[in-house]
């Protein structure tokens, strides 16, 4: 219990440097104000394990947290990739409810350790924490489905008719300019720019797929 506490408060001391990065990301003023809300709300739960390491006469020492240095990292590469406007912010409330499903469960976990090992006051203590956790996430999903997620798909709808019409126009240059198919003048049998639909009298199949052979033998 006591090293899942410690995981917990290199978890949330790695969250409160990395919040400000994310608030300052996001182009929502809504999502932004969430964000420096649950920063504040997790400079609080640092203080509070400090506080469960003093009720179990431990010294408060933080044990590295991989799982959330990765959702973190994850989210630094977000911010860095050619993304704007909503689809930018959906994605950083993904990244955001990444991080705290991973600390609902780590919570959950030591508060029902503590519960069991007779700690009922870290146990309480640290459920304030979990709730705000839940709150945090709820608060995210709410931004999330009734305006953003339907932002972000709008815009992406859009992007992809833009790079579609690159695409289009990359490749009329290609073929001279003209949008002319490739394929219509490279496959040209007759010189007229089609290909010949009718083929030479002597290649003409037979029933089974290959010249006739009777006519072969008559020849």
């Amino acid at each position: 219990m006591v090293e899942e506490i410690r995981d917990l408060y290199d978890a949330e001391r790695q969250l409160v440097k990395a919040l400000p990065k994310m608030a300052k990301g996001a182009t929502s003023d809504e999502l932004r104000s969430l964000i420096e809300t649950h920063l504040e709300e997790t400079q609080g739960q640092v203080k509070r394990l400090e506080q469960a390491f003093e009720m179990l006469q431990e010294k408060p020492r933080g044990k590295h947290c991989a799982g959330i240095a990765g959702i973190i990292k994850e989210g630094s590469d977000l911010l860095e990739e050619d993304f704007d406007g909503a689809v930018l912010d959906a994605g950083i409330i993904a990244g955001a409810q990444r991080a705290e499903h991973y600390e609902m469960g780590a919570y959950g976990s030591v508060i029902a350790w503590a519960k069991q090992l007779g700690e009922g006051d870290v146990a309480s203590l640290l459920e304030e924490t979990l709730e705000e956790e839940k709150g945090a996430d709820e608060k995210l999903s709410a931004l999330a489905e009734s305006s953003i997620n339907q932002e972000a798909a709008s815009e992406g709808g859009d992007q992809d008719s833009m790079e579609e019409g690159t695409r289009r126009r990359s490749a009329a240059k290609g073929n001279g300019g003209n949008g002319a198919s490739r394929t219509s003048s490279r496959d040209s049998k007759n010189g007229s720019g089609k290909r010949s639909m009718v083929p030479p009298p002597s290649s003409k199949p037979g029933r089974n797929g290959s010249a006739s052979r009777s006519a072969s033998r008559r020849s």
